[in-house]
């Protein structure tokens, strides 16, 4: 006798946006899986358009209120090479600390507020916080992400949307005094962060591996923030000016984000920590590495259930990161190049590795300084057709179990990309409807 089956899940709880999940299974083999994406779509790109090139920075960085900064480095980077724009001395270390804070607060976030309480069975921070046993590994996230913040408050202006990033620069660079002010905490948050790593293996985290081919930046000297050509664990690599000719964007009918491709061979890709990670192991510091082999975490890492282990990782390299710029720091001076006048047309392309993952920049600018084009993809839109196709090889597995497991099994593996799609707070729904 044929059965059917639907999986309903009307909100994804703790993602940053509005989705839900649709499932079919047709005798016990899943039949269909789609990530519905039903956010009104936002159109920065298009309200870009004739705007002035020194607006971009700004505007693009209310993409997302937890990686701001990552829309502005692509932005800055992006544009500084259309206009001929060289930074002065000092700006690119700068650059790499603002980065450093936004990987705190954004992984801090991720692994303790958003994706543990799946492991540890609350169905949120706030419940964890009720257990006197767990309050302390709250208020430890708490003061991670503080720290993040108030180093993007020293050098962005706020810890929000900063207002100091511009093309060519910053508009003003803090004093030496009020970043070794941050060192203190900066050094409890290392502490705080190699714990977050011990306790992270402590977990159960599902069987689950995925054979993924891996995207992400790679740079010959350093992890990659701001700078590198795009890898692929297939092989490839390309400068990031010919992102376009080897990755796509596509409608697809279920979804108001688009989903990217490989175009050569149509295949899914994954970016994002577990991709930098794998790609780029050799260039951390050894600290990380020596953590990663304390673990016994073996490469690759193809679990995505373990991405949590890796962020913990990567929180690692930045403050650890963050405390040596700070510890060389020299004030640049002047904090921006000056502008070219008259301003040229050109065309400038950039990729940043936000928390989540690649997020590329194309800007094309008029003799007047004004956008006429202007293309940028996020790391969710790469992700999920990635999210879709690990769901089609694990929910078979989870089909059986009772309501509240599947649910929350589902929602879980769909967490475990951090997925930007903007801030919501909604709880989960999942209805199996048995015929």
């Amino acid at each position: 006798m044929m059965t059917e089956k639907n999986i309903n899940v009307d909100y994804l709880a703790r993602v940053e946006g509005e989705g839900a999940l649709r499932i079919h299974i047709k005798d016990d083999q899943v039949t269909d899986v789609q990530l519905n994406i039903f956010e009104p779509p936002r159109f920065f790109e298009a309200f870009l358009h004739g705007r002035s090139f020194d607006e971009v920075v700004d505007i693009t960085a209310r993409i997302c209120g937890i990686c701001p900064v990552a829309y502005q480095m692509s932005a800055a980077h992006a544009l500084e090479k259309a206009l001929g724009v060289t930074p002065p001395p000092g700006v690119r270390e700068l650059r790499r600390l603002l980065y450093c804070g936004e990987w705190i607060e954004s992984h801090a976030l991720h692994v303790y507020m958003l994706h543990a309480p799946d492991y540890l069975g609350y169905e949120s921070a706030i419940s964890m916080a009720a257990n006197p046993e767990l309050l302390p590994v709250v208020q430890r996230a708490l003061r991670m992400k503080k720290v993040g913040n108030a180093l993007m408050t020293v050098i962005g202006g706020r810890e929000i949307h900063p207002v100091s990033v511009c093309v060519g620069g910053f508009y003003g660079a803090p004093r030496l005094s009020a970043l070794k002010a941050l060192l203190p905490e900066l050094k409890w948050g290392m502490g705080a962060a190699i714990d977050t790593v011990r306790w992270a293996t402590t977990l159960d985290y599902p069987e689950f591996e995925v054979d993924y081919e891996f995207v992400s930046l790679s740079h010959p000297d350093e992890y990659p923030f701001n700078e590198g050509a795009i890898l692929s664990s297939t092989g490839l690599t390309v400068p990031v000016e010919d992102y376009d000719q080897h990755y796509i964007e596509e409608h697809v009918a279920h979804s108001n984000a688009l989903h990217s491709r490989r175009v050569e061979t149509g295949s899914i890709y994954l970016v994002g920590p577990l991709a930098r990670f794998n790609l780029n192991f050799d260039r951390l510091s050894p600290t990380v590495q020596g953590l990663a082999q304390e673990i016994d975490l073996e490469l690759p890492v193809r679990n995505p259930f373990c991405s949590l282990i890796v962020r913990s990782l990567e929180m690692v390299q930045a403050f650890e990161e963050a405390i040596q710029l700070i510890e060389d720091y020299q004030e640049p001076h002047p904090s921006r190049a000056e502008l070219p006048n008259p301003i040229p047309a050109g065309e400038g392309v950039h990729a940043t590795e936000a928390p989540r993952g690649l997020l590329f920049h194309r800007y094309k600018v008029d003799e007047n300084g004004l956008i006429t084009f202007a293309r940028i993809v996020p790391p969710t839109a790469q992700n999920l057709p990635r999210i879709e196709g690990d769901l089609w090889e694990y929910v078979p597995g989870v089909v059986g179990l009772p309501l509240e497991d599947a649910t929350l099994r589902c929602e879980q593996l769909v967490r475990c990309y951090d997925p930007c799609i903007s801030c919501a707070t909604h709880f989960l729904k999942l209805d199996i409807v048995r015929e």
